[in-house]
């Protein structure tokens, strides 16, 4: 059974969303928040498993919440909820720990399959969202560094690829790679870089350069 934590300042958002996964056999919605602060304290106290955190919420705002929650020894993994077009520090989410994002608007199948992806300890990466919403919220610095550099060539592609929001399949294909070949390399980019996921590396491959706003796949 996954346990979810719902963090929104709605009421009719925490209410709704409670219903929708409510009903799947396998989630079990262990409590609600109605901001940062409290989502904080619930998952200290009610050790769910994800936290669905909104990002605009009164006291803390679900950046701060995400990252004090993420800090904590065995922290739930966190599942942002945005709006999109409003919630420009999405990115800054992502750099605080979170698994992933979702569009609030999404259809209930789509965020219960989201809820048991980020529980599984999988990056949640909606190819087309997470390009665009990078693209328009991220600076990108020059690339190169330490991280970069301990990459070999066939690393540094396959973090290219993942940061066009290529799947693994996808990317074995275009590099005429077995899917097993491309996880080692992921693996081993995750590892180098000191990297915690495939969100994570999506974030890194923007800020050294690889991808670069406006670019498509």
């Amino acid at each position: 059974m996954i346990r979810v934590l719902i963090a929104d300042d709605h009421a009719l958002a925490r209410s709704g969303l409670s219903a929708m996964l409510g009903v799947q056999p396998d989630i079990e919605v262990a409590g609600t928040a109605g901001d940062g602060a409290e989502a904080v304290a619930q998952a200290r106290l009610l050790r769910p498993d994800v936290v669905l955190m909104d990002v605009r919420m009164p006291r803390m705002d679900g950046i701060e919440a995400t990252r004090r929650v993420r800090a904590e020894p065995g922290g739930p993994a966190v599942l942002v909820l945005t709006t999109f077009d409003l919630d420009q520090y999405v990115y800054e989410a992502l750099r605080a720990g979170a698994g992933g994002f979702l569009l609030k608007d999404a259809p209930p199948g789509q965020i219960a399959e989201a809820v048991r992806t980020v529980a599984a300890g999988q990056a949640l990466l909606a190819p087309a969202v997470t390009r665009r919403l990078i693209e328009r919220f991220l600076s990108v610095p020059p690339g190169g560094g330490t991280a970069l550099e301990r990459l070999t060539a066939r690393e540094r592609e396959v973090l290219e690829h993942v940061g066009r929001g290529r799947s693994n399949a996808e990317i074995a294909e275009v590099l005429h790679l077995s899917e097993a070949t491309v996880k080692t390399h992921l693996s081993r980019v995750l590892t180098k870089a000191g990297l915690r996921d495939r969100v994570a590396a999506v974030v890194f491959a923007y800020e050294q350069g690889l991808v670069r706003a406006g670019e498509t796949g």
